[in-house]
């Protein structure tokens, strides 16, 4: 099967709430269906800047709105949806083989990523002629 924008779901994650605070848990294998290699996040994103823009071909992905609010636009060659994603106990599960852009930034935002292996350019698809390419042959590398 090939992978699509309608595999990019939104999880729920687990919010436990305190008077004194909330806090959200995620666990690899458990919260999510892959290990967590790496995690990273985005910050003090200038007014009108846009991140991503990019694709990989066997990373899985979780983004968070960890605070405030951005646009994440996903692309899988065919289709393209935007998800808004401005809530710290909701993730959007990025599958392999997905053209993603991050915009639309608020004021403090904090884009916190969860990803299924450490970083290795090779993964990377950068330019979105190439990304097409890929898309084409996406199916017979993954069936």
């Amino acid at each position: 099967m090939k992978n699509s924008i309608y595999e990019c779901i939104i999880v729920p994650l687990t919010k436990i709430h305190n008077r004194a605070g909330n806090i959200t848990v995620v666990e690899g294998n458990i919260s999510l269906p892959f290990k967590i290699r790496r995690l990273y996040y985005l910050y003090d994103i200038p007014a009108g800047m846009d991140r991503g823009g990019h694709a990989h071909k066997k990373l899985y992905q979780l983004i968070v709105a960890a605070s405030g609010a951005f646009e994440v636009l996903l692309d899988d060659g065919k289709n393209k949806k935007v998800v808004r994603l401005n809530r710290p106990d909701y993730g959007l599960l990025v599958v392999p083989g997905i053209w993603r852009e991050i915009f639309e930034f608020s004021s403090g935002a904090v884009c916190l990523v969860l990803a299924s292996q450490k970083y290795k350019e090779s993964d990377y698809i950068r330019n979105y002629q190439e990304f097409i390419r890929f898309r084409r042959n996406f199916g017979k590398i993954h069936s």
